[in-house]
């Protein structure tokens, strides 16, 4: 079973709002409401490509109840730890203002709540997957990523962590099975510019050799790039499409990874689908769907 972990979920309100203009009254042309998080769009797409997924998440208020409502309507297994007080996340992204976005602050997770997550991970068993995706939350340790796999370290759960800076690089220890950062990402945690292919791949060896197995970076428009436990390097251009929403494609592409892994073992397979998942999603107005997803990985072949 895929595991994936959102800390602090949302409802996304997508709207594309022509002619806005501050100071006024504004209309609304189109209009989405998706449940939204990384964990979560993680599990949408694993979904999709028919995998076997649940989603653990906090979850607070109507908010809460609406997100859990519309992951189930989905098909997907839903394990939300209810907070008491406080609501979810509304989240508004004005489509047509190049990524302009206003974000909210989610609830309060009190460390009642938290021993409480901690005791459903325990039940997590061997060969488990469990993605650990997004910043951490404010209000709770800065090192929870890093706790929560040393208090599952032993079990045989393969970790996936998607997340950036001293957050990603404390995990590195227990061994995660895949990390996904993108190329800024990458130039940050080494304070380098990454100008060229072997640049590229010698920085994600570096993390390999502080304990990541899997090394998988997004590169936009230009691609991704692969480097495995084995030291196989593979390296792709995106297919060609039209972006039409970028929200969520990072957090496709580790879906068809892991998608592509767990059907498959082959790391080239995993890779492809993971590229042409993130892909169909950044051309699509919402998470990508199994066929999207299958047309552009047929491309690729």
């Amino acid at each position: 079973m895929i595991y994936t972990l959102s800390l602090n979920p949302s409802l996304d309100y997508i709207v594309t709002v022509p002619d806005f203009q501050t100071g006024h009254t504004n209309r609304t042309e189109s209009e989405l409401l998706l449940p939204g998080g990384k964990g979560i769009n993680v599990s949408t797409v694993l979904k999709h490509l028919g995998a076997d997924t649940t989603a653990i998440y906090f979850a607070a208020g109507f908010v809460g109840e609406e997100i859990s409502r519309r992951l189930q309507d989905y098909g997907i297994c839903t394990e939300p730890v209810f907070l008491p007080d406080g609501c979810s996340r509304i989240n508004v992204k004005l489509r047509n203002l190049e990524g302009t976005e206003i974000n909210g602050r989610g609830p309060v997770i009190g460390d009642r709540y938290l021993e409480r997550l901690k005791e459903r991970l325990q039940q997590l068993k061997n060969d488990d997957v469990l993605v650990l995706a997004g910043s951490i939350p404010a209000g709770m340790p800065v090192t929870l990523y890093r706790d929560l796999m040393a208090g599952l370290s032993g079990k045989g759960i393969r970790f996936v962590v998607d997340a950036t800076g001293e957050t990603l690089r404390e995990t590195l220890p227990y061994r995660p099975f895949l990390i996904k950062p993108n190329k800024d990402e990458l130039e940050a945690l080494f304070d380098q510019t990454i100008e060229s292919e072997e640049t590229l791949f010698d920085c994600a060896e570096r993390l390999r050799q502080q304990g990541a197995q899997n090394v998988l970076v997004s590169l936009g428009g230009d691609g991704a790039a692969l480097l495995t436990s084995e030291g196989e390097r593979y390296r792709e251009k995106a297919p060609a499409g039209t972006v039409v929403n970028a929200v969520g494609a990072g957090d496709s592409m580790i879906a068809g990874f892991l998608a592509g892994y767990t059907e498959s073992g082959d790391h080239a397979r995993a890779f492809r689908m993971g590229l042409a998942a993130g892909s169909a999603s950044a051309f699509s107005e919402k998470l990508a769907e199994k066929d999207e997803i299958m047309r552009l990985y047929d491309q690729m072949k």
